[in-house]
């Protein structure tokens, strides 16, 4: 592109201020418009001819041909951009405009040209590996591009692709001199950099998502600020290993840790089994030995007090206190023995000696 100034933007054109922004061989045409009286032109021209030619016929025939000539050629300007298209026009090679899809005029070659790169189709890159027949089977290993260093100073090997498509076809064509391989790159230096912080286990478990997202994030925040006209659709971790070589050893790492936990889960099953168990009996035997606790200092405080009561009582009467102490204590004697009562008077002497009276007051419930 032999006039590209890098976007269009500043810089000098072949005539003077370029960029589309400056003079143009028609005059005050700035910001990359048509000009504004192509007929003028064309008359203007047209007289001059007339004036160079001889008079006559030839020459009226001459100047017709001329003048179709001069149409058809400034027909040549009409293109059309189709839906999955943006045109790029150049001017003397250099990028002037560009086109959304629908019909459009330019200056006719070689003044202007177009070009109509498609801007909704699905570019995809590939790091760590090439894709040899399409099957995942078959794909081949890039070692230089998939090993990358985590942040805990371990190795691992990562394949992913990236999505894009172009999002300002001026910009991806001119501001970037090879813009594949600068996404390639770029892609490339975003993933180191998010792996060299990320440890390599997040990195082979549960951290995939959010390298995922992180690394579309970056990568497309630093295309924007290269103006690489490009838009990431997305980025697909296909694969996340240890090296070949070691990825044995690694196997068996990953199974000792994987017994640890499995070990220390038990663990912690048994211990939330029994310990939650053991205290509540040791609650338990805390709480029956505060009951009997004041279960026995309530009774002899209770006795104590009964006690003094009684004493205070036979300091004042002793004949009705020792009485009323006596009489209690037969009552407590013989309230826990059985026992019958016959009254002397009335027939106690026909009673038979041996008559079984304790079976006789239980068949009949009496005590």
């Amino acid at each position: 592109m032999p006039w590209n100034n890098q976007g269009g933007q500043g810089g000098g054109g072949p005539w003077g201020q370029g960029g589309g922004k400056g003079g143009s061989p028609w005059g005050q045409g700035g910001g990359g418009q048509p000009p504004q009286d192509v007929d003028a032109v064309i008359r203007q021209f047209g007289e001059t001819w007339r004036r160079m030619m001889p008079s006559g016929g030839g020459g009226r025939s001459a100047m017709l041909l001329l003048i179709v000539f001069g149409l058809i050629w400034a027909a040549t300007g009409f293109y059309r951009v189709n839906p999955q298209q943006q045109g790029v026009v150049l001017r003397f090679g250099e990028w002037v405009r560009t086109s959304p899809p629908g019909l459009h005029y330019h200056l006719p070659y070689p003044i202007e040209t177009v070009l109509r790169p498609e801007v909704t189709r699905d570019n995809r890159i590939e790091i760590g590996f090439r894709d040899v027949t399409g099957n995942s089977s078959s794909r081949r290993d890039i070692a230089d591009e998939s090993q990358m260093i985590t942040g805990d100073e371990n190795i691992v090997d990562i394949d992913f692709v990236v999505f894009w498509r172009i999002s300002d076809a001026g910009e991806y064509l001119f501001n970037l001199a090879e813009p594949d391989e600068t996404i390639k790159v770029t892609a490339e230096a975003v993933m180191r950099e998010i792996i060299g912080r990320t440890p390599i286990q997040v990195a082979l478990t549960e951290g995939r998502q959010s390298i995922q997202v992180q690394a579309r994030q970056q990568l497309q925040d630093l295309l924007s600020e290269y103006g690489a006209g490009v838009r990431v659709r997305d980025v697909q971790l296909l694969a996340v290993d240890p090296p070949a070589d070691v990825i044995d050893a690694f196997n068996e790492v990953q199974r000792a840790r994987q017994d640890r936990d499995r070990l220390k889960n038990e663990a912690e099953a048994f211990s939330n089994d029994i310990v939650p168990r053991a205290r509540g009996a040791a609650a338990k035997l805390i709480a029956e030995a505060e009951a009997y606790q004041a279960e026995v200092v309530n009774r002899a405080t209770g006795d104590a007090s009964r006690f003094d009561q009684i004493f205070q009582a036979y300091l004042k009467n002793k004949d009705v206190t020792r009485e009323r102490i006596y009489i209690e204590t037969v009552e407590e004697i013989f309230s826990n023995v059985e026992k019958v009562i016959i009254d002397g008077k009335d027939g106690g002497s026909g009673v038979v000696p041996y008559l079984p009276l304790k079976e006789l007051n239980k068949s009949a419930g009496v005590k």
